[in-house]
């Protein structure tokens, strides 16, 4: 198959797939006796593969995975699967232990919750969220700390936590619109609005959820390729 049937097959162009064939995302298009490309079977289920896996996964990771098949290292591709599957499963536990949190706040009163202050410091060592995070976060209007009276040294409460917590089970997802819708309603969210964190918490479960199956089928796309892949002998 030539490169402008398969590019438009798959709906990307004929830049994009000699991309993916330079950096190693398919194999080298076969020859043909004038010198074109010519495209085989196997790029189209290299092609179904990438996007398949690309939204699930990322292109960094699907990337990586394809790569090592391509060193004849069906394993590692697939040990680098399951390495984002247990993040993900990770991540779950994470927000699910952040949803429990905020409806016991909930239950209590902002005033008796934000009675506390406490230092980046504190926060990042509670969180595990490192300080450089928590500075960009607020640099990109994501968190509004308080500042102390006396030194201008940043102070979060309980509820602000709330919201860097919630940005730490985003940080490592695969960007999309999604992320980016996330993102922006936590700006718009005040730290003491429990109704519409639990809210949001809640939505990104919910998305979490299509990334597990999204994942699931990126896998059902990877083995057939892995099987066509693997050394016979």
């Amino acid at each position: 198959m030539r490169p402008k049937k398969l590019a438009s097959k798959f709906m990307i162009s004929t830049s994009t797939l000699r991309n993916y064939e330079a950096n190693g995302l398919i194999p080298p298009a076969v020859r043909s006796a004038n010198g074109y490309r010519v495209y085989t079977d196997l790029h189209e289920t290299y092609l179904a593969c990438i996007q398949a896996m690309a939204p699930a996964f990322g292109m960094e990771v699907t990337t990586e995975v394809l790569n090592e098949l391509h060193q004849g290292k069906p394993s590692e591709a697939l040990w680098i699967v399951r390495a984002q599957e247990v993040a993900l499963y990770a991540e779950k536990a994470r927000l699910e232990k952040l949803i429990e949190d905020i409806r016991r706040y909930a239950k209590k009163s902002q005033i008796h919750l934000n009675d506390k202050w406490f230092t980046i410091k504190e926060v990042s060592e509670m969180t595990q969220v490192s300080k450089t995070a928590i500075r960009y976060w607020e640099q990109a209007g994501y968190v509004t700390a308080d500042r102390d009276p006396t030194n201008r040294y940043r102070q979060y409460t309980g509820s602000h936590m709330l919201k860097i917590r919630l940005l730490q089970v985003l940080q490592n997802t695969v960007y999309s619109e999604d992320t980016v819708y996330f993102k922006q309603t936590i700006v718009s969210i005040d730290h003491t609005d429990f109704t519409r964190i639990l809210k949001l918490a809640e939505n990104i479960r919910s998305y979490f959820d299509t990334i597990i199956e999204s994942q699931m089928r990126g896998i059902s796309y990877l083995y057939p390729l892995l099987q066509l892949t693997k050394d016979p002998n």
